[in-house]
């Protein structure tokens, strides 16, 4: 069973930085492009950053652009958001997800999702 678990979310300060962690099981995503989304408290759900199956490509959305960085690894089927400069706007439950598409921005574009980690932002 293929599972996404994240983890590395927090109470931060405006303008400090968190790593969140995903970790993929059930099978090798290698092959896979991965990336992170985020939903706000009575707000959609909004694309972060995507990175493309070998890790040598990135894509981010413009809120977050210059602030966060997205990697993998594909030797522990990982993928990361280091995130820096936080604003409280920032604020959200962040999933991972994995689907064949890169870059992919729309949220039916990906396959697999996890349950999310909580950062909050306080300003």
């Amino acid at each position: 069973q293929v599972q996404l678990v994240e983890s590395g979310g927090g109470l931060v300060q405006a303008g400090g930085s968190l790593r969140l962690t995903c970790a993929a099981s059930g099978r090798t995503f290698s092959s896979y492009a991965m990336g992170w989304f985020r939903q706000a408290a009575g707000k959609e759900r909004e694309f972060v950053a995507a990175i493309n199956s070998d890790g040598g490509r990135t894509y981010y959305a413009d809120s977050v652009k210059g602030r966060f960085t997205i990697s993998r690894d594909n030797a522990k089927n990982t993928v990361y958001l280091q995130m820096a400069s936080l604003k409280a706007e920032d604020t959200a439950v962040y999933r991972c997800v994995v689907g064949p598409i890169f870059p992919a921005t729309r949220t039916g574009e990906y396959d697999y999702w996890g349950r999310g980690t909580q950062v909050t932002v306080a300003s």
